[in-house]
């Protein structure tokens, strides 16, 4: 009976344990919600502040584009690249396929979509948290004489007014692969998402 009496009373403790995390689970999702509302509300404020940085702000069309490096083209030819990776949504909406060549990419946005660089995270994700800080991260690397110059991280959003048809990629390993093939295509569905839920 004394056994009973005790597994009974762990019973008691551990249900009383299991309400006391499902109410703190309802209440970080609560804070959490309300974050993500903040969050959007300072990226809202921030967008109409004209919070464009990089090249992003005034990218030149595509034919004014620079030349390339002596040591590397920006894009390889079409026969150069070695793989075409479409990116999807979750439920297989094409959203851009991406081009990868040796220690670059290109990727190429769906033409039936139009994808407005003002739209939430492009900026504030994309530009400002990925593609800028690689960037950063190599010209630090140059400055300390550990990359030349020609092997820094570089970019290029190839955009039609406000609507951006590609984004262009240099000096690149397996390992920022992996981050921009991930990162480009959460951004995209994200946008995605806030043109499907304004139209």
């Amino acid at each position: 009976m004394k056994a009973m009496s005790e597994e009974a009373e762990e019973i008691k403790k551990l249900l009383a344990f299991k309400k006391r995390l499902e109410k703190r689970i309802e209440k970080l999702n609560s804070e959490l919600k309300d974050m993500q509302t903040m969050l959007e509300t300072v990226n809202s404020i921030l967008l109409s502040k004209g919070f464009k940085r990089a090249e992003i702000a005034k990218t030149p069309q595509p034919a004014e584009m620079p030349p390339p490096p002596k040591e590397g083209v920006a894009v390889p030819p079409a026969e150069e690249f070695r793989e075409i990776i479409p990116l999807n949504t979750v439920t297989g909406e094409p959203l851009a396929k991406m081009y990868v060549g040796e220690n670059s990419l290109k990727v190429v946005l769906d033409k039936n979509k139009e994808f407005n660089v003002n739209t939430p995270p492009f900026n504030q994700f994309l530009v400002e948290r990925v593609l800028a800080r690689m960037q950063e991260k190599d010209s630090e690397l140059a400055k300390d004489g550990k990359l030349k110059p020609e092997q820094i991280f570089s970019y290029k959003i190839v955009r039609e007014g406000d609507l951006i048809r590609e984004i262009m990629v240099k000096n690149i390993d397996s390992e920022r692969l992996k981050e921009l093939k991930s990162s480009i295509r959460w951004t995209l569905e994200k946008m995605y998402e806030k043109m499907k839920s304004q139209s």
